[in-house]
């Protein structure tokens, strides 16, 4: 502009945020000669780094300029792009005193030579763009004229590092959902004059959180808005390759569609690189290191790492010492698309599966004891990958894999009280097998091992029990003040249920056997539920390895207490010996538990301030 050198052209749109992004990279340039723009296809590397550009012109006299490496097609035509791009391309001479001129051409054919000598006495800022498919040409290209310009510095983007000496690297994030907002509210007005976000907010935010803040993607999306509502864009998103094809003519082919710009990552992956994407768009909410060797092979490790630097894969420290990987949607969707291309998605699903089931089944003991806040922790963040093989397992039927994730999450469900969550799961496991509880009775065998104390298959008295856990658990999710338990035929089933089992045997000191004694209070029959309750206290204290299931017991005893009239006996020490059972195994839930129980133990006993801070402790 003004006469600077330079080839930047005008921009047609708006830049829509990026304010922190560009001052970051100016002050990169002003530290580092080479700085790479690092990001997923569509993330708008291309745009913001001439929006960075223009902002530092006045540092680089010769001027900013631009070479488009997308239409280069062979490693050896990337310096003859650049030549090109700089404007010092070797022409055809003719007339006077060409054959002079074409003598010191000659000692200079090498395009790397040439450009050495145009760029050297030069202050100039080089853009590189879109490096990542001839990625090793431009490396060599740019060490070489880094060493050879010392006025020279050179702003690349790519979807992986160049892996030159000095580089720094900038990763161009996706946008915050307000400017994603903002940019879909531009985008959509010119696309349809007159168009709001704030008409459908929410519609708005699911395209921009679905589409995963990618400009690219959303713009797609914005010119689908002359046809469509933003509801009907956001409810076909699960289709969205086949929607976000309305892209700008003059736009290079590969970012004309949400397809063409997956598929250009895709094309520079090698077979190992596209198993390992492929099946890691089975997780749900991403994985560890140790779940994507599990699923994807002992390739994972080197093949996780290039995915990372191609900007297929996102990298994030998890809380744990350890990192996280995902992929963002529109990767994963279209992950997923080839992986049922390959045939391998049963086998993908099945390991996932595997796998998880063994978090959740080995995770389970830690809910009660000192590692309970680190167990809850790595449910909850394992979460959606557990329910999502928990939703495999009852897909294919499997009725053993689905029982022993269940059970594993039962405790979990009860101390985040999880209700619906949990009696969804439990029925559709349910359904899987057998009612257990049928008439004739059939009385359950003293079982001393939890069905979960081992991976499946299960058989003979420890797949029975998990069977009725099941049943039990979704009991113990009911509302027990609803008036349905008073029908005819819950009052059967109940009797049914409360027959099945003997107090004292040891699987009803734990869960899920534990919860059998809610269908007995549901009967209405008190005096059996007391039988029940201290036969399990009993068995506890007679049985080494029961402390956590006699604390829990007679912290439900000592709630009996302080709430029934016809219950007999000393809350406050019950829930005393509770308290102290659970410190020592360090169960804060069963801490804060007991501590409840106590407080209402010393409010019924009419002393309100002990009973507070009880409450409050």
């Amino acid at each position: 502009a003004n006469g600077t050198p330079g080839n930047l052209r005008a921009r047609l749109t708006s830049f829509v945020g990026r304010e922190a992004d560009i001052e970051a990279i100016r002050a990169d340039l002003s530290a580092a000669r080479l700085v790479t723009l690092l990001g997923p296809g569509g993330a708008g590397k291309t745009r913001l780094s001439q929006e960075a550009a223009e902002t530092v012109r006045a540092a680089h006299p010769d001027g900013v300029w631009l070479a488009e490496l997308a239409p280069v097609d062979a490693p050896d035509a990337v310096s003859e792009a650049v030549l090109t791009a700089v404007g010092a391309r070797q022409t055809v001479l003719y007339g006077a005193g060409a054959e002079g001129m074409r003598a010191v051409t000659d000692r200079h054919s090498d395009p790397v030579d040439r450009l050495a000598e145009h760029c050297g006495p030069r202050r100039m800022l080089l853009i590189l763009d879109n490096c990542e498919h001839v990625v090793e040409a431009a490396a060599r290209l740019v060490e070489t004229l880094l060493e050879r310009c010392p006025g020279l510095t050179v702003l690349a983007t790519s979807r992986e590092p160049l892996g030159v000496r000095g580089e720094s690297l900038r990763p161009v994030e996706p946008l915050p959902e307000p400017v994603a907002l903002r940019l879909l509210a531009e985008r959509g007005a010119a696309a349809r004059p007159g168009f709001r976000t704030d008409d459908d907010p929410e519609a708005c935010a699911e395209i921009c959180r679905r589409l995963d803040g990618l400009p690219l993607a959303i713009e797609l999306a914005a010119a689908r808005l002359r046809m469509l509502t933003p509801r009907q864009v956001a409810d076909r998103l699960d289709d969205r390759f086949r929607l976000l094809t309305s892209g700008s003519r003059t736009a290079l082919p590969r970012q004309q569609t949400l397809r063409a710009v997956v598929d250009w990552s895709w094309e520079l992956l090698d077979a190992g690189e596209r198993d390992v994407l492929c099946r890691l768009s089975v997780f749900a909410g991403g994985c560890d290191l140790t779940a994507a060797e599990a699923v994807c092979g002992p390739a994972a490790l080197d093949a996780l790492g290039s995915l990372v630097d191609k900007s297929l894969v996102v990298a994030a420290p998890s809380g744990d010492d350890g990192m996280r990987y995902r992929l963002l949607e529109t990767v994963a969707e279209y992950a997923s698309e080839r992986l049922d291309e390959t045939g391998s998605r049963d086998d993908a699903e099945r390991a996932h599966l595997t796998y998880y089931r063994e978090v959740a089944r080995t995770t389970e003991p830690l809910l009660r004891g000192p590692r309970q806040v680190e167990a809850i922790a790595r449910l909850e963040r394992e979460y959606e990958n557990v329910r999502t093989a928990l939703r495999h397992a009852v897909a294919l039927r499997d009725e053993q894999e689905a029982l022993c994730i269940v059970l594993s999450l039962v405790w979990y469900w009860q101390m985040r009280d999880l209700r619906i969550e949990a009696r969804n799961w439990c029925r559709e496991v349910m359904a899987l097998a057998p009612d257990p509880f049928t008439e004739p009775v059939r009385p359950a065998a003293p079982l001393w091992q939890s069905p979960i104390d081992q991976p499946p298959p299960m058989t003979g008295e420890v797949l029975a029990e998990a069977r009725r856990g099941a049943h039990l658990a979704h009991l113990a999710q009911m509302d027990t003040e609803l008036d349905d338990w008073q029908t005819p035929q819950a009052q059967h089933r109940l009797r049914l249920i409360s027959a099945t089992y003997e107090p004292g045997l040891p699987q009803v000191c734990r869960p899920p056997g534990l919860l059998w004694m809610f269908a007995v209070m549901l009967t209405g029959d008190m005096d059996r539920l007391r039988e029940v309750v201290d036969a399990a206290i009993r068995t506890c204290r007679e049985n080494p390895g029961f402390e956590w299931e006699l604390a829990c017991n007679l912290q439900l005893r000592a709630n009996f207490q302080a709430n029934r009239s016809d219950w007999a006996g000393d809350a406050r020490r019950d829930a005393d010996e509770a308290l102290e059972i659970h410190r020592r195994l360090g169960d804060t839930w069963g801490i804060a538990e007991a501590l409840s129980a106590r407080g209402e133990a010393r409010e019924r006993a009419g002393e309100y301030r002990e009973a507070a801070a009880d409450y409050e402790a």
